[in-house]
């Protein structure tokens, strides 16, 4: 198999990012290879559109980012979006879903991210805002905004201190200095690293078990993680029983348990 779907019922192609639908999963490519797919304000803003539009379809399950060409992405675009700061590039409206998750509509759906090459500044901070990297062992990161006179403002501040520790990621963001994807994995930016040319295979593949699971169960799951970044530990504990009434009273709940019984598959509807 290949980055192209073997299944599409719905696609679309522009200029910088690529939308295909394989069964319950969302395929979206960064296509901008010949920049090494640095983000300009059209591709930031198509990247939300693809995944607005992933959120809003009932059908879809999860959505596996990935990018066409060697590298994964060589991070904002400075050159073009140099008079474009002040001019909402980074902002989205109330129902879009940002792709750094900062502002807009929160995802509730469930993101694996495909990562090969470089994945510089803005790329990292997407992964870092997704729920499964699997990253390719040629891999080369950096958080270098400081090295170009600005400051990470996609979420690194933040998750990149959270997942690795103040002492183990203020090396990188302070200096903005290169790393490799065995260090990526120590810093627990990564969920995996795998051998060059598998990662899309493999994100597949964690994609498809994930659509196994129940719709709503995953939904509510992430909900309550992110609570605890949203509110706190305490408010996240405290708001846990408040998914459960839909949960046990769904159709999938009742689909779950009647499939334990029987010993076979469960087949949930997201209902």
């Amino acid at each position: 198999m290949t980055k192209d779907a073997t299944q599409r019922t719905d696609q679309r192609t522009d200029n910088r990012i690529t939308y295909d639908i394989q069964g319950h999963i969302c395929l979206i490519g960064l296509n901008r290879a010949g920049k090494r797919n640095a983000f300009d304000s059209h591709m930031i803003q198509q990247l939300s559109d693809a995944l607005t539009d992933y959120e809003h379809d009932d059908h879809l399950r999860c959505a596996l980012i990935f990018a066409h060409g060697e590298h994964f992405t060589a991070g904002l675009d400075l050159m073009e979006l140099q008079d474009k700061w002040d001019k909402g590039a980074f902002e989205f409206d109330h129902d879009q879903i940002d792709p750094w998750g900062i502002s807009g509509q929160l995802r509730r759906k469930p993101v694996v991210v495909a990562v090969q090459g470089t994945c510089f500044t803005a790329g990292i901070e997407l992964m870092l805002n997704s729920d499964v990297v699997i990253a390719s062992d040629n891999c080369n990161f950096a958080q270098m905004e400081v090295r170009r006179g600005i400051m990470p403002f996609g979420g690194a501040t933040v998750r990149f201190v959270a997942a690795a520790g103040w002492q183990k990621a203020m090396p990188y963001l302070l200096t903005g200095k290169a790393f490799d994807a065995q260090t990526a994995d120590r810093l627990n930016l990564v969920s995996e690293v795998v051998e060059n040319g598998t990662e899309y295979e493999r994100a597949l593949t964690i994609a498809k078990e994930i659509c196994q699971a129940a719709p709503l169960g995953v939904q509510g799951l992430l909900s309550s993680a992110q609570d605890v970044s949203r509110s706190g530990v305490g408010a996240a504990l405290a708001n846990i029983h408040s998914y459960l009434p839909d949960l046990f009273y769904s159709e999938d709940a009742r689909e779950g348990a009647m499939a334990m019984v029987e010993r076979r598959e469960a087949e949930f509807r997201g209902r």
